[in-house]
């Protein structure tokens, strides 16, 4: 684990895995989510000649929160940091995967970086809130209802909520995640919860809440707010995954998505749910090479 240093000072934890030589691949994790290995993934991208480069964003694992607790953070505020890891690696072009609430901020790096980023794809990604023809909490499960219709009442009253699931995170296992998930996973996705899949998530869980419960309030307020920037302005190739028994990310936000952000292309599976989508990940990679351009690995 590197540690770069943004330039106001703050520090972020950076994970590098893969080639050597691999063509750069920026990923995004979710809500909550820490720069923790995935053996899954790391496989996935020797076989595509990527290589891996994630972080922790601010208030989660050993990155420094955010400075400023009364400002309203939008997805925006993220791409700097991505820019920070980048220049200090020496990384020019690259491509970004964004899973869940990473989805955002891998559009927002297709959105505002369009003369680096080479492509972009949202797995289970987020759509903006409040916006014409989205109900967005319509098919989440309840606990994340609750959460957000919390955040959207305020810091005050989100954050007791997320002080007690940051101790559950901190206390998780691969073997009682499924569990802590609730409502928010099916049998399509409770099937998924298995072997490296759950041994990532309850790590990276794990590393996400050793500060306590400033990431994941963070990132919870965050993706209520605008996200600043229009996703009518991208222009580099976008590609879109959701699956159809998603109760974190209901399938409308991947319809909705995919209606709103110029070309995008799309793949909305039937069969598949927020965490079974993991099992098409070389697909998943495969598709970013190409719609890069890059020859096939």
């Amino acid at each position: 684990m590197d540690l770069v240093t943004t330039s106001s000072g703050r520090h972020l934890e950076v994970l590098c895995q893969g080639p050597e030589d691999g063509f750069p691949l920026v990923y995004h994790g979710g809500t909550p989510s820490s720069a923790e290995p995935f053996a899954l993934l790391e496989r996935a991208l020797a076989g595509a000649g990527l290589r891996l480069i994630t972080y922790s964003r601010p208030g989660y694992g050993g990155s420094t929160p955010r400075p400023d607790r009364d400002r309203p953070w939008q997805v925006a505020d993220d791409v700097p940091d991505t820019v920070a890891i980048l220049d200090e690696l020496g990384v020019g072009e690259f491509v970004t995967l964004g899973w869940s609430g990473g989805g955002p901020r891998a559009l927002a790096c297709a959105a505002l970086l369009p003369r680096r980023c080479r492509a972009a794809l949202s797995l289970a990604g987020v759509a903006p809130y409040a916006v014409p023809g989205l109900d967005w909490t319509a098919g989440m499960g309840p606990e994340n209802i609750r959460d957000f219709e919390a955040s959207l009442s305020g810091r005050a009253a989100l954050e007791p909520l997320i002080e007690e699931q940051v101790a559950e995170m901190a206390r998780g296992t691969a073997a009682n995640l499924a569990e802590m998930f609730g409502e928010l996973v099916d049998e399509v996705d409770a099937r998924a919860l298995t072997g490296e899949v759950a041994d990532y998530l309850a790590r990276s869980n794990r590393r996400a809440s050793r500060q306590g419960a400033v990431g994941l309030l963070e990132d919870n307020l965050t993706i209520v707010e605008p996200w600043g920037f229009d996703l009518a302005e991208i222009r580099v190739p976008v590609s879109i995954w959701q699956g159809s028994h998603d109760l974190m990310v209901p399938p409308a936000h991947g319809r909705w998505l995919a209606a709103h952000v110029p070309g995008a292309r799309v793949h909305l599976f039937d069969e598949e749910g927020h965490i079974s989508l993991w099992t098409r990940v070389d697909e998943m990679l495969a598709e970013l090479r190409e719609l890069a351009g890059l020859a096939p690995a």
